[in-house]
């Protein structure tokens, strides 16, 4: 085995945490009558959100790059030679106002001058929290010094740039960085794996897919003959849908008595 391939989101860094607390904040930022309604609004807006993200114009797009709805209530789309990313820098705006304001209308709130404040708010809180994992640190720099790491991430390339280069020291540790939105196709189609292994000179028996996904990081994987370890930090158990991994790990620590790469079974 030559390359250890790893996923960001939720991998190395724990978005849903700071999508979560972002929310939080927004929404108590709305000054509503108490926390019920906050919660009400948070569990409206993450409906509307994942609704009116599927009626954006280029939205088939955005599937494909494996762009969530949560994340573009907060990417400035202002990265990528892809049109319908430019069209998105021109929509954003009008589909984070809509999200929000169409939260307030499920409470009985009509104020727009306050769904398009909390259409900002949202991404500076998101902003100000970039949360990594404690393992993740410690298991690159143990890993690095024997392998060549590859960061492979689904998204916008501004946006997971910005996540990367917001952890300071993070990036230092990939020989390659392959965003989706750069390439016109995100996990889990072999495409974006078949780009990484050309990119880096690679076999399929060369590499190890880390990831927490199980639809996209590990399925990508096995569909291309790749060796996967499921990053499964809350002991969840296998779906019967879902792609069997070659290995399963609870902490990226233990990737390293991995190697050399030997699945059992």
């Amino acid at each position: 085995m030559n390359t250890i391939i790893f996923d960001l989101d939720n991998t190395l860094i724990w978005d849903e945490k700071s999508t979560e607390e972002a929310l939080d904040a927004t929404c108590k930022a709305a000054k509503l009558a108490d926390d019920s309604a906050a919660i009400l609004l948070k569990q409206e807006v993450i409906s509307h959100a994942h609704s009116l993200f599927e009626e954006l114009e280029g939205h088939s797009y955005l599937a494909n790059i494996e762009v969530t709805a949560m994340e573009a209530l907060w990417a400035r789309f202002d990265d990528g030679a892809a049109p319908e990313l430019r069209r998105m820098r021109e929509l954003a705006p009008f589909y984070r106002k809509a999200v929000w304001g169409s939260g307030l209308k499920e409470l009985g709130i009509y104020n727009e001058k306050l769904a398009a404040e909390l259409a900002e708010t949202f991404p500076a809180e998101r902003r100000k929290r970039p949360y990594i994992y404690e393992d993740t640190f410690k298991a690159l720099h143990s890993l690095h010094t024997n392998y060549p790491l590859m960061l492979l991430t689904n998204g916008t390339p501004d946006l997971q740039k910005e996540k990367l280069f917001g952890v300071s020291g993070l990036s230092a540790f990939f020989s390659h960085i392959v965003i989706s939105g750069e390439v016109g196709c995100g996990k889990p189609s072999p495409k974006i794996f078949e780009h990484c292994m050309e990119l880096a000179g690679l076999t399929p028996e060369q590499c190890l897919m880390v990831g927490d996904n199980l639809f996209t990081d590990i399925l990508g994987a096995s569909r291309s003959g790749i060796a996967s370890a499921w990053l499964n930090r809350s002991g969840l158990k296998l779906p019967s849908n879902a792609a069997r991994p070659t290995f399963e790990i609870k902490s990226l620590l233990e990737i390293e008595a991995l190697l050399p790469l030997k699945p059992i079974g």
